[in-house]
């Protein structure tokens, strides 16, 4: 089996609900991009990956896709994914990890098909579910925060995640009524984008350790290592950083030698694609670390993520951020979390998710070669 086409099929997303995760991310809402990268094959064999994001529109990634990454893969046998995701990995300067994740996750899914079999099952299949936690956006007040956090507790979730307004003493505050609306048998998890200093992550710190807070994610910078060697040596609550600590793979090295966090954390898309991320569930487990598994940013990037979390043993939840219409676009149906708070493994033939060709062709604005 060869590869004889690559391309990148934009298609416009609209009706964006205004969404706010932090001052890294900024507001963002309206319109944004999407873009369904397509791999064919010589034996008729598809493999697809969705590019972009609500706040991140394709087109920033796909130009290098296409000019720097597609040569690399045409008229190369699609199943020999780690060979070509070495070469890919070399054009990083000249590409995004977003390029690569959605190359590589593209390769991944023509293997399923071939193979006829999900992805988790090539992998070695661990599990057939996962719990799933709510993850809020930024909230106006500490009672939106609660109400939020109730109802999905009502719902049969079985975790919560605050993204905090990111003023320490107000996050505080948040995380003490969020305790109060759901009993300290509920799990809770604070994430604070990177948004403190030293002395404000060991203050918001000590405080949802004091609240029985599950984890304690991104409160310092993403290269800050040495001020979170000293915060984790000062609390008891683990941390969960690395989501975007620059580098790919072989950048989770420092963050373990050093031991600066609890557990590692990235997804297809910050870290590029299922090999890296299963190359990084396996470091984690060789030093009995968790690998908790972030947002993919798209609807089809979560099932590629979904996928991963079956087949490892070393990550606890599926994320599911909120609100859904700034996160969930283009499948005809999207992951689905059960009455008990559970999502369940794909089980279709590679990604196993349903494309939802009529939208993309409906809302097509260009097509990449």
């Amino acid at each position: 089996m060869k590869i004889r086409d690559v391309t990148l099929t934009l298609f416009a997303w609209s009706g964006i609900p205004a969404t706010y995760y932090g001052r890294h991310t900024g507001c963002f809402g309206g319109t944004s991009q999407l873009g369904l990268l397509t791999v064919a094959t010589d034996e008729g064999i598809e493999g697809h990956a969705f590019l972009g994001s609500a706040m991140r529109a394709a087109h920033l990634d796909a130009e290098s896709l296409i000019q720097y990454l597609k040569p690399l893969v045409m008229d190369q046998d699609p199943l020999e994914r780690e060979r070509l995701y070495q070469a890919l990995w070399q054009r990083n300067r000249a590409t995004t990890l977003r390029a690569i994740g959605a190359m590589d996750v593209a390769l991944w899914d023509i293997a399923g098909k071939a193979a006829g079999l999900p992805i988790h099952r090539l992998l070695g299949s661990y599990r057939d579910r996962v719990p799933a936690y709510a993850s809020s956006a930024v909230l106006p007040s500490k009672e939106a925060y609660a109400e939020e956090a109730a109802k999905f507790k009502s719902q049969g979730w079985t975790a919560y995640k605050i993204h905090p307004p990111t003023d320490p003493t107000v996050d505080v505050e948040v995380c003490k009524a969020v305790r109060r609306a759901v009993g300290d048998g509920f799990t809770v998890m604070l994430d604070s984008t990177w948004a403190y200093q030293y002395p404000e992550a060991l203050r918001v710190g000590k405080a949802i350790e004091a609240l029985g807070f599950h984890w304690y994610e991104d409160p310092l910078a993403d290269d800050d290592i040495y001020n979170y060697v000293k915060l984790k040596q000062q609390l008891h609550i683990p941390i969960l950083a690395t989501e975007y600590a620059p580098g790919g793979f072989t950048a989770f090295a420092p963050w373990i030698t050093a031991q600066a966090t609890d557990f590692l954390r990235g997804d297809v898309a910050v870290k590029g694609g299922i090999t890296s991320m299963v190359k990084t569930a396996h470091l984690a487990e060789a030093f009995h670390m968790n690998f908790e598994v972030h947002h993919g940013g798209n609807s089809l990037n979560n099932v590629a993520n979904l996928h991963v979390i079956m087949a490892i043993r070393n990550c606890e939840f599926f994320e599911v951020l909120l609100p859904a219409e700034a996160q969930v676009y283009g499948l005809v149906e999207d992951i689905a979390v059960d009455a008990h708070g559970l999502v369940h493994a794909p089980t279709g033939p590679g990604l196993g998710a349903s494309i939802d060709f009529g939208l993309i062709e409906r809302r097509k604005t260009a097509v990449l070669r």
